[in-house]
């Protein structure tokens, strides 16, 4: 019999959650007199489960995140394309996710999806933790000034910084110890790659055995959300993927292909035909891993991209360039603090565009792996990680998008480095 697929059954969580919530909402949440089951409320049975779903991500941030950025950093020395076309290559992987974060925070800052009526939506969306403790604090965290951000990335300890959740620090930490493994010997540094890439390994194993659970952990974190406020926290959270997707339009279909125009030198209208199937493949797996050997084979073959550039940029992008998922980072961690109503200073957005932008560095290329990148922005800026449960409602349908940017992403990339390195691919303007 044929295994039904993660997204389906996770779609199906959502429609029992929905079932089950507004039966419990109907009788009353908080209510004795509602039904119960072995003598516990079935809110404190929702929350039980969705809370072991978010222990259990939790769980794995720091050993994930860490190894992978090392072996990420290690294996981009190690492969002796830090010259001219590796430094191009990071340089526009840099640029377009920062361009794609900073159209994500526009966006949601014009719309403000977290408000209705001009009031935040917290108990609308059942956020138990008060705005007064939350704003406390972040202003104890000291994001107002912009240095004190860089300040906070050079742990004294990096043991204790991974202990008090602070990721920038170890992300920082992950990219100095993954570079100068490159610059010990190679009987040094072939043992502690090793090492890494079988921690990184081992941690996505385990990933992947969490999110098999994602089921049974997102019926709890959503039904408990309807039973507390039923489906008016349907309207926020549908604004909220609305104005995700547009900011993903807006990346896709503007940014981008001024890129490709103006400093690739090709006709931006011509790749998308091109990368057709590779963004057909990652916008029905949500992976971009899946849909690496695709995007490979249309910028080589579609493109006319040598396979010297796309062996190298491509599956470095895969692991490191993520656009859309780091838009989608930024612009969570936004809607949350609005609907928490928290008047975010310039230092705590930008908090939020650079761990969002380091984090999308080590973000898996697999379905659903940026809800740990969120909980890693949400811990960073002082928001509770709880609060993540409100956005798996669209969650899979805006994996499904983000990932197709991904992959796009990737894929521009290619070409325009390409193109300055001298190669005429066939989307060059006149041919030249």
């Amino acid at each position: 019999m044929t295994k039904l697929a993660l997204h389906w059954q996770i779609l199906i969580a959502i429609g029992l959650a929905a079932v089950a919530g507004s039966f419990v909402n109907y009788f009353g949440a908080g209510d004795p007199s509602a039904p119960q089951l072995f003598g516990v409320g079935f809110l404190s049975a929702f929350d039980y489960i969705g809370e072991l779903f978010l222990n259990a991500l939790k769980m794995v941030i720091v050993p994930l995140i860490l190894s992978s950025i090392i072996v990420g950093m290690a294996g981009i020395g190690a492969s002796g394309n830090l010259g001219a076309l590796g430094g191009r290559t990071l340089f526009f992987y840099a640029f377009t996710t920062t361009a794609a974060i900073l159209v994500g925070l526009t966006l949601i800052n014009a719309v403000g999806p977290g408000y209705e009526d001009g009031q935040p939506v917290r108990e609308l969306l059942a956020l138990e933790q008060s705005t007064t403790d939350i704003a406390a604090r972040i202003e104890g965290k000291g994001t107002g000034d912009v240095a004190e951000i860089f300040l906070r990335m050079i742990p004294a300890n990096v043991v204790k910084a991974a202990a008090d959740g602070e990721m920038l620090a170890i992300i920082f930490f992950a990219l100095l110890f993954g570079y100068f493994i490159t610059q010990v010997s190679k009987e040094l540094a072939d043992p502690m790659y090793r090492f890494w890439d079988g921690v990184f390994k081992i941690m996505m194993l385990m990933t992947t055995w969490i999110m098999k659970f994602a089921p049974i952990g997102v019926f709890g974190l959503v039904a408990a959300v309807v039973a507390e406020s039923g489906f008016r926290a349907a309207k926020p959270l549908a604004i909220f993927a609305l104005t995700v997707v547009a900011a993903l339009a807006i990346h896709a279909f503007v940014v981008l292909p001024l890129l490709l125009r103006f400093v690739g030198r090709v006709n931006p209208w011509k790749m998308y035909p091109a990368m057709a199937p590779a963004m057909l493949t990652a916008f029905s797996t949500a992976s971009s891993n899946a849909a690496l050997p695709v995007n490979m084979e249309c910028v080589e073959k579609n493109a006319g991209v040598s396979n010297k550039i796309t062996s190298f940029v491509l599956p470095l992008g895969a692991t490191i360039n993520m656009n859309g998922t780091a838009l989608y980072e930024c612009a969570a961690a936004m809607f949350l603090a609005q609907a928490y109503g928290l008047e975010l200073t310039f230092g705590v957005q930008f908090s939020i565009v650079a761990i969002a932008l380091l984090t999308s560095v080590g973000v898996a290329g697999v379905p659903s792996a940026s809800i740990v990148a969120i909980a890693i922005i949400l811990g960073a800026i002082g928001l509770p990680a709880e609060a993540i449960g409100v956005l798996m409602v669209f969650d899979r349908v805006l994996d499904m998008c983000r990932t197709s940017v991904n992959v796009f992403g990737d894929a521009v990339c290619a070409v325009i480095v390409a193109r300055l390195d001298g190669e005429k691919t066939l989307l060059a303007i006149d041919g030249k």
